[in-house]
């Protein structure tokens, strides 16, 4: 019975496993007309993603004043999907996205946001840093020690506990050797 409930438990995990989680959780895209952009908010000079839904030909245009190059959208996995780049001289502003899929064009505005401003605080150390190794320095020590593997003293010690075992199985073998003899 019990191998019979853990098969059972195993079964109903693996099958939760195989059904596809569907996030609940906010998207960071815009979406409309079957057109999706991702980021939704892009700052210029950064990449962006395009899918559109509901289109039955193989391939598509994106076309923007925002983007640097014209977009090929292809299918993937029944959805057309590209990626382009926001042109990095672009000011803040809403530019149109029109994807061109066969005879049907469809339009999304994009709104292109300001890059974030820089930290005022500097990336990295101001002031020179210590290193003078503190308290690692014994682990170094005792990694070489390590290293150099067992010195004579071990070795000694290694025959001399290896002496004491051999004339331990000898004397009871003698001894069984006396009571069956």
């Amino acid at each position: 019975m019990g191998s019979a409930r853990i098969t059972l438990c195993a079964g109903v995990l693996a099958a939760v496993a195989a059904v596809p989680v569907v996030a609940s959780a906010p998207t960071a895209y815009a979406q409309d007309g079957g057109i999706s952009v991702s980021p939704s908010a892009p700052a210029p000079g950064s990449d962006v993603a395009l899918r559109m839904s509901g289109c039955g030909e193989k391939t598509a245009t994106a076309v923007s004043a925002a983007f640097v190059a014209d977009v090929e959208l292809a299918v993937v996995d029944g959805v057309l999907v590209g990626e382009s780049r926001v042109r990095s001289t672009l000011t803040a502003g809403t530019y149109d996205v029109k994807v061109s899929c066969g005879a049907e064009a469809r339009k999304i505005p994009l709104t292109v946001v300001d890059r974030p401003a820089r930290p005022t605080t500097p990336a990295s150390p101001v002031a020179p840093v210590h290193a003078g190794g503190g308290g690692t320095a014994h682990l170094v020590a005792v990694d070489e020690a390590r290293e150099a593997g067992p010195g004579t003293v071990h070795a000694v010690i290694g025959l001399l506990l290896a002496g004491v075992a051999g004339v331990a199985v000898a004397l009871r073998g003698c001894r069984r050797s006396r009571r069956t003899g």
